[in-house]
């Protein structure tokens, strides 16, 4: 089975970029056989490239952007503590509380796909700097004593929606930035640095905000975007825009719809694009941790404890994929290490003591590190002209089903109970990797083929 569009056998500019980038690494492992051949001793399969962490941090741009990651995060979960205090001692409304902190999670759905296309457009570095400093801004404003809430929620949408260009700009950087194998552990420090800011944010920003107080808190936020700005223009290399070869700058509706078609009309994107979303089942655990741990008898720690337990799994998970397995291993385990990610969690279903559920969703983060896995092989399969705006789409697609598995999450645990609302989440959920699984097996090799070069079977994707 191909992996080009069942709509018809013409190859587009990105399918026909795919073939060139597999062809030339074709011709690379057939001459480096031949000269095997000629040296009967040695191994007819030369091994798989493999890099290192301390490789990927000798890299001085990675090391830039990481640490500019790391301000945002730390910056970012101050913010989110900061702002849930400072709206409920203004309106003493949990409602209000709520809508204030879901709005850090719609503007990426609403504007993530468009808004994505400007790091296609433009140089992605000059992306990065102008979100960083247009987040000061609006950051530095919420800071205002008196701000009025909705200015306040005004202005936390526009800095949310800001933090979407950035980071697929971020994103589509990274391969040019970290080449092969590298990529792929880059994107583990990333991932492992986002779970920890999870596991570790919250209880540090209620430490900073009790010190500082909300205010201040917002105004180390705007700081810390400040700083990660002057990193990035410091630090990282100036590149030209990746559709510098074009004749005239397309509008940025067209470069978005192009990303659109890009993933929709290719089989492989697809299929690592449903690998992503297949997070909107497993997530629902963590949506349900509150009312769960009321069902175990817990109070405020057992929470904590529920909440923590996938994204330490997931650390352990990511750490083991990256630094373990071989870039083909990692394509090959993806669709069972997806099957993972849910299987456990139908466990709950037997309401099971506190030990055993932790051990449980543990088991789903580890299993839910394919994701790593899943947006590496996506990432380096674009088009550099589409990575940007087809990254934002991926992204965007996460948040909203995301957001959409906790809703239904919660409407089914309001009537059967969180156990049971969990249960049926890792069912569904393992119900739909298992699907996806069995199509990978089909379509699986033409990444692998890419990644080992291998000679006798190197179609195109």
């Amino acid at each position: 089975m191909t992996g080009e569009s069942r709509t018809g056998s013409r190859t587009g500019p990105d399918q026909a970029w795919l073939r060139k980038e597999q062809a030339q690494t074709a011709g690379q492992a057939r001459a480096g056989q031949e000269v095997q051949a000629a040296h009967p001793g040695r191994h007819r399969t030369a091994p798989e490239e493999r890099a290192s962490y301390r490789e990927v941090f000798a890299i001085g741009e990675f090391r830039a952007i990481w640490t500019a990651q790391v301000l945002s995060y730390a910056g970012d979960q101050f913010a989110q503590v900061a702002i849930a205090v400072l709206v409920y001692g203004r309106t003493h409304s949990p409602f209000l509380t709520a809508l204030a902190y879901a709005l850090t999670y719609l503007p990426p759905i609403a504007g993530g796909p468009l808004l994505s296309g400007l790091a296609d457009l433009f140089p992605r570095r000059r992306v990065m700097v102008a979100c960083d400093m247009l987040r000061v801004a609006t950051v530095g404003l919420m800071a205002l004593p008196g701000m009025p809430f909705a200015a306040l929620c005004v202005l936390l949408f526009f800095t949310v929606l800001t933090g979407a260009p950035f980071s697929s700009a971020r994103t589509a950087l990274l391969p040019d930035i970290l080449p092969g194998d590298r990529f792929v552990l880059g994107s583990a420090v990333g991932n492992i640095t986002y779970q920890a800011s999870q596991i570790l944010g919250f209880v540090a920003g209620a430490a900073v905000v009790g010190v500082l107080r909300p205010n201040m808190t917002l105004g180390l936020d705007a700081v810390s975007f400040g700083i990660s700005a002057l990193i990035i223009l410091t630090w990282v290399k100036a590149r030209p825009s990746a559709r510098r070869g074009q004749a005239a700058r397309p509008s940025l509706w067209s470069v978005s719809a192009e990303g659109v078609r890009v993933v929709f009309g290719h089989r492989v994107l697809l299929t690592l694009l449903l690998f992503g979303w297949l997070a909107g089942f497993y997530i629902v655990p963590e949506g349900l941790a509150a009312p769960y741990a009321r069902s175990l008898h817990g109070g405020p720690l057992t929470v904590g404890l529920l909440m923590a337990a996938m994204p330490m799994g997931m650390v352990v998970g990511a750490f083991l994929l990256s630094r373990v397995a071989a870039p083909s291993a990692r394509i090959a385990m993806m669709g069972w290490l997806a099957v993972l990610s849910c299987a456990p969690l139908i466990g709950c279903v037997w309401s099971p003591p506190l030990w055993a559920v932790l051990l449980l969703w543990a088991i789903a983060g580890a299993g839910a590190a394919y994701q790593l896995a899943a947006a590496s092989a996506f990432v380096q399969a674009l088009n550099p002209a589409n990575r940007a705006s087809a990254f934002g789409l991926a992204q965007s697609g996460l948040y909203a089903v995301q957001g959409l598995g906790v809703l239904a999450g919660g409407a089914i645990a309001q009537e059967t109970g969180a156990p049971l609302a969990v249960g049926l989440a890792g069912l569904v959920g393992l119900t739909a990797a298992t699907l996806l699984a069995i199509s990978w097996t089909h379509v699986r090799h033409q990444l692998v083929q890419a990644q080992t070069a291998g000679p006798s079977d190197a179609t195109a994707l």
